[in-house]
């Protein structure tokens, strides 16, 4: 297959400035770069290909034979047997330990600043009431916090790490793959930069040390499911002296045995007699604040919504309260003696249809479709 042109591949016509070319490397290289890109061969091999195009025209002598003898001016002189790239005398990492050393974190010095410790999450689950009214929790979570002993440094009290000889702080150390200069941690200190060589008796090197701590939590009113509380560094120690990080807890409302919520109203359904549907009567209502009576009115029908305003949930931002929704549920009897049979077969002589409006309407709208 033949190689495609090298000012296609980066893009840039033939008379493209260095500058230019340079400036157009570095972006598509930091997009297709393995690193930003891993198990993608596509990608990788893309970069390979950018590297070996700006490696020749990078070079203006290289360059030149290129532009006049194309591919086979250039077999072999792209810099890619031995020591990796050379980019006009200045080593690929060099040229791109800006931008690479900030994104990939490969070849740049490691910092021997602290460490943000990791953030943890806590699953909580609360019931319906505590979510609607709020609640106050208490949590004990295990977690690791920062060695009082030696203040997190992980070395015996009146000592220090010392740098690693290896990598001489980096933390990590160079190796040559292909005509890619990698990098990778430092075997020695395992990419820490130094090396303690007397570790403190309490956290054993570490410089944090797992306990158990009891934390207090507000859940406010009207939390649902799903809903994330940030307490702020109450998560894991920090490394080499660092800020902890951040304790969320992801809140699970457990489901209630007679409301439901909607948004910001309580749903609650109740089962009601025909009798008591068809001759009206007062109810026992539940509600999440106790109990209340609601007066149901005569031919009240099944699914009829009677509102309770201000009863449902309170706002998590604050502003208003959601109403209760009170949802009639006619029942009929599954099973009569004889006496309660005979009492509605004479019901049904003496009621014909005129009780029944909307069965009636029904029935007549169905001959005027069928008819």
């Amino acid at each position: 297959m033949a190689k495609r042109d090298y000012y296609e591949i980066l893009g840039v016509n033939k008379n493209a400035s260095d500058t230019e070319i340079k400036k157009v490397y570095r972006r598509l290289a930091i997009q297709y770069h393995p690193d930003k890109n891993p198990g993608n061969k596509e990608a990788e091999n893309k970069f390979k290909e950018l590297s070996e195009a700006y490696a020749v025209l990078s070079d203006s002598q290289k360059r030149a034979t290129y532009d006049q003898f194309g591919h086979a001016g250039v077999n072999g002189a792209g810099g890619f047997s031995g020591g990796g790239f050379d980019f006009g005398g200045t080593p690929f990492e060099d040229i791109f330990g800006d931008i690479f050393g900030d994104i990939f974190g490969g070849g740049s010095r490691r910092s021997s600043r602290g460490q943000r410790g990791d953030d943890l999450r806590y699953n909580l689950t609360i019931n319906f009431e505590e979510a609607a009214f709020g609640t106050e929790k208490k949590l004990q979570l295990p977690r690791r916090q920062s060695c009082e002993t030696c203040s997190g440094s992980g070395a015996r009290p009146g000592t220090q790490a010392q740098t690693c000889r290896t990598c001489q702080g980096a933390g990590q150390v160079r190796y040559q793959q292909g005509f890619f200069t990698m990098t990778r941690p430092c075997p020695d200190c395992r990419g820490e930069g130094n090396i303690i060589a007397d570790p403190c008796p309490d956290c054993r090197g570490s410089g944090s040390v797992k306990k158990k701590r009891t934390l207090s939590l507000k859940v406010p009113a009207g939390v649902e499911s799903g809903s994330r509380l940030k307490l702020t560094s109450e998560g894991e120690a920090g490394l080499k002296g660092g800020p902890p990080g951040d304790l969320y807890v992801v809140i699970s409302v457990a489901e209630h045995p007679i409301f439901k919520r909607e948004g910001q109203d309580v749903v609650c359904e109740v089962p009601i007699s025909f009798v008591q549907a068809a001759l009206g009567c007062e109810l026992e209502i539940p509600t999440l604040e106790g109990k209340l009576t609601l007066k149901i009115p005569a031919g009240t029908q099944t699914g009829k919504v009677f509102k309770l305003s201000g009863k449902g949930i309170v706002s998590l931002q604050g502003y208003g309260r959601g109403d209760q929704r009170v949802v009639l549920r006619v029942e009929v009897p599954t099973k009569l003696n004889s006496r309660q049979r005979e009492l509605l077969e004479e019901f049904a002589q003496e009621s014909g249809e005129d009780i029944h409006p909307q069965r009636k309407g029904f029935f007549d709208k169905m001959k005027d479709v069928f008819d």
